[in-house]
């Protein structure tokens, strides 16, 4: 049963996980800009739900050139120019397409972080908590979760888009596996979790909000309530190694040059990475 479990796990990481590059993508925009609608070749991007599910490469850029296409010259055709040895490169076109980076067209990130760090969350998450009820909600909100620890990487944002129905289906998952025998926590105890840790974070944004964004603070509900479901003291241990881990990054860029005291550094990914800390403690002394 435990193997069984584990691979239900990783297929579930891996098919959740594929999916995670697209939407990062179409998400990573500064705050003023409309969601991407376009690869970065400029194909719409089209499938279930208005093209946000999906592989990273929609299907003109995904689908082989004909050859044909590529060796019969078209009558009329503007003529292909010819490189010359020596000469420079001509610099890449901002995209004008509705939805795209009015800047250099932007790229995908690499395919298989993502989805292996889902695997692996995925995974973790079902040995330590084994067929308790909890699992299926850590297995829905893990993915979502990832998600929004890359847009924070890329662009320092943490979208409302995310953030705010993360908190929700954390409390309406951890409330429906309350109701069920066999779990391991306290839909109250979330409830207050969530509260405490986004109160807490709401204070550190009003005292410096350079330092803290807003949406860490809607981060830190949803987080709050998972690591509240296991108690007090998970969610102090699963907090603090949100600071410890951010602390560390930091510091390491510090002694490597590679950043100032005063270089701002996206916290989402360390909020994630503690929160995920927690849980698996919280779920193996269950």
């Amino acid at each position: 049963m435990d193997a069984v479990l584990l691979a239900l796990a990783a297929v579930w990481g891996a098919a959740t996980g594929l999916l995670i590059p697209r939407a990062a993508y179409r998400f990573a925009v500064e705050p003023e800009e409309p969601w991407r609608m376009a690869c970065p070749a400029g194909h719409p991007l089209t499938g279930p739900v208005r093209g946000w599910l999906g592989p990273a490469r929609c299907g003109p850029c995904a689908a082989p050139p004909a050859q044909a296409a590529q060796d019969v010259p078209v009558p009329g055709a503007p003529a292909q120019a010819v490189p010359v040895p020596g000469a420079p490169v001509p610099e890449p076109q901002a995209s004008t397409v509705p939805g795209t980076a009015t800047r250099t067209t932007p790229t995908y990130a690499p395919n298989t972080l993502a989805p292996l760090v889902t695997v692996l969350a995925c995974v973790a998450l079902a040995a330590a908590t084994g067929a308790r009820p909890e699992l299926v909600g850590w297995l829905v909100l893990a993915p979502v979760a990832v998600l929004l620890a890359v847009v924070d990487r890329r662009v320092h944002r943490l979208p409302d888009a995310l953030t705010l129905p993360l908190a929700a289906a954390a409390v309406l998952l951890l409330g429906g596996a309350a109701l069920l025998p066999g779990h391991a926590g306290s839909w109250t105890s979330g409830l207050l979790g969530g509260l405490a840790l986004g109160g807490f974070y709401l204070l550190l944004f009003l005292i410096n909000p350079n330092g803290m964004g807003f949406g860490d603070v809607k981060l830190a509900l949803a987080l709050g309530v998972a690591l509240g479901w296991y108690g007090w003291t998970v969610l102090f241990l699963g907090g603090f190694a949100g600071f410890l881990f951010g602390a560390a990054y930091g510091l390491a860029l510090v002694l490597l040059r590679r950043a100032g005291r005063r270089t701002g550094i996206p916290f989402g990914p360390f909020m994630v990475a503690g929160a995920l800390t927690g849980v698996l403690l919280g779920a193996l002394a269950g």
